[in-house]
């Protein structure tokens, strides 16, 4: 194979290992091009503002999410919560004299108090998550997928399986509208939560204790990290993050239903591997899953452009979920 010396490091820069490291991402790449010059309102602003809006929500639950793959755990309730969030905020931000009300003697409430409830509730689930990983040492696996499918009982039990639409004009405006005509509201909303995750995850001891316990959990322990009560704030946080999109899902999309948030722990969970979160622990960046979210959201929206069914579109995602965690574990057996 092909190698270079680099002058800087000493070390043969080999194309192969190059592309192995990056095929996903040049594979979208060319997806990209392609779709663009095949199909005329691809580059356009109002499918760069759509592709903006989907991946801010996704953002979000992924960065919940990247917490627990660090520890070298992971959350499947994250898609479940989110639309039991979405669900929640949907009953309480409807028009106030809509006659199909979902609770028809609802006062009208400030858009603030459906956005506090939801954060609580996912809060609380998140907690719930937390407790039972630390405290019952159940996997984190097993540990989420039984408040994953609790969770879904809950969204049918509140919901009644109906879908709820009908929401206030400023409600809908928020989720729908554009700064600029081109910017939505809820990318910004992203943008700051982003930026308030980087610094928590490299400038405070709680990213510090993150890594940690995902490098070598004993180690941390030893070191005097409270690996316990470390865990349950990871787990915290991500809920309250889930009730941040579904509270946001809710308002872009102006409805919701029992099926709201159905699949996005496992979207998530490959957008932040394609990023660079290590299934082994220890390693990830909020660059890194920003990019892989939008990654996996272009490829998407090019497969629906480029006229596949979405019954392939999910063969070929879920392709990509294995093809991105066998690359990670391949890096992972090198750096070893």
């Amino acid at each position: 194979m092909f190698k270079v010396a680099s002058q800087k490091s000493g070390k043969a820069f080999s194309l192969g290992d190059f592309l192995t490291k990056n095929s996903m991402y040049i594979v979208v790449a060319a997806m990209i091009l392609y779709t663009g010059i095949t199909q005329d309102n691809f580059f356009t602003l109002g499918n760069a503002a759509n592709i903006m809006a989907n991946t801010s929500v996704r953002f979000i639950i992924a960065l919940g999410v990247s917490g627990c793959l660090i520890i070298r755990g992971t959350d499947l309730s994250a898609g479940r919560i989110v639309g039991l969030t979405a669900i929640i905020t949907a009953t309480l931000v409807q028009q106030p004299d809509f006659a199909g009300k979902f609770f028809p003697n609802l006062p009208n409430l400030p858009i603030i108090v459906p956005l506090l409830l939801a954060l609580l509730v996912g809060a609380l689930l998140g907690l719930l998550n937390g407790a039972i990983v630390s405290y019952l040492n159940v996997p984190p696996f097993l540990a989420t997928l039984g408040t994953q499918i609790m969770t879904y009982g809950f969204v049918l039990i509140y919901s009644q399986s109906k879908p709820i639409g009908t929401f206030k004009d400023e409600f809908v405006a928020f989720g729908q509208g554009k700064l600029f005509g081109f910017l939505p509201y809820i990318t910004i909303v992203a943008a700051v939560v982003g930026l308030a995750m980087w610094i928590l995850y490299n400038k405070t001891r709680y990213g510090k204790y993150m890594y940690a316990i995902g490098g070598n959990e004993n180690a941390a322990e030893v070191s005097g990290v409270n690996v316990r009560f470390s865990k349950i704030k990871i787990f915290l946080l991500a809920g309250l993050l889930y009730g941040l999109a579904g509270f946001l899902l809710s308002a872009k999309t102006g409805s919701a239903g029992a099926g709201a948030g159905m699949g996005y722990e496992l979207d998530a969970i490959a957008s932040a591997t394609i990023g660079g979160v290590s299934t082994a622990g220890g390693q990830g960046t909020v660059p890194g899953i920003l990019l892989g979210v939008f990654v996996f959201e272009l490829l998407k929206v090019c497969l629906t452009y480029l006229g596949v069914t979405p019954d392939m579109t999910n063969v070929i995602q879920g392709i990509v979920i294995i093809v991105a965690v066998a690359l990670d574990i391949r890096k992972t057996m090198v750096r070893r």
